[in-house]
């Protein structure tokens, strides 16, 4: 961590590239792995993010996705089979951004990279077939303010996967060591989330795994 800066809050932190974002994409990468270490540390295996990526298989042609945060491209296997679709990577961090860029060389698939807030996202009301947000509201200082704004941008669907500020005693240490960092912020608990969307006009599922939430909107 030689030289890791602190910002000035958490968005701001992952803007300056925290070396845990290499560890995160690395391991995010290796199904089988990330699997493992979430059962562990989190008790999740992570199963609901890999299901919202693969749903991006299921976007009409023509259609838009929104991924963020983008990270380091994890979510890009879902665009290999899939039928040609526009795909909008936006993070708040450069550095995550040459990642998903080397990722969708990498693939051979085809990404728009947009550095941008996410509660200040430069897209249009309803341009977005389907907006992901895999394991990223804890990582937001205004966990509201982004679900918000991805339902502005959002036509039809919304998947989402985060840290719960909910989670059990168990989990604690994680969001107290994640804290400490500035690695994350707030988060929101699974009723927080889902009374957001549904606010926002969206019918919602929500599920808890372990310490994580994963939520399923459609535009009601």
């Amino acid at each position: 961590m030689t030289g890791w800066r602190r910002g000035s809050d958490v968005s701001d932190t992952w803007r300056l590239d925290h070396p845990w974002a290499t560890v995160y994409t690395f391991g995010m990468r290796h199904r089988l792995l990330a699997g493992a270490v979430g059962r562990v540390a989190f008790g999740t295996d992570l199963a609901g993010m890999y299901d919202a990526i693969a749903a991006i298989r299921d976007v009409p042609a023509g259609g838009t996705v929104l991924d963020v945060p983008c990270g380091g491209g994890v979510a890009l296997s879902g665009l290999v089979g899939a039928p040609p679709l526009r795909y909008v990577a936006v993070d708040i961090a450069p550095a995550m951004l040459r990642r998903t860029a080397r990722m969708a060389a990498r693939l051979g698939v085809v990404v728009e990279t947009l550095e941008a807030d996410v509660a200040a996202l430069p897209l249009q009301d309803r341009s977005v077939d389907l907006c992901l947000s895999l394991t990223g509201l804890h990582c937001f200082p205004d966990p509201r303010a982004a679900v918000r704004e991805l339902a502005r941008v959002s036509r039809d669907r919304i998947a989402l996967t985060w840290l719960r500020s909910d989670a059990g005693l168990r989990y604690r240490p994680i969001l107290a060591a994640g804290r400490a960092a500035d690695l994350v912020g707030r988060s929101a608990t699974a009723d927080e989330v889902g009374g957001w969307l549904a606010e926002a006009g969206f019918d919602v599922t929500v599920q808890v795994d372990g310490s994580f939430g994963y939520a399923q909107a459609r535009r009601g």
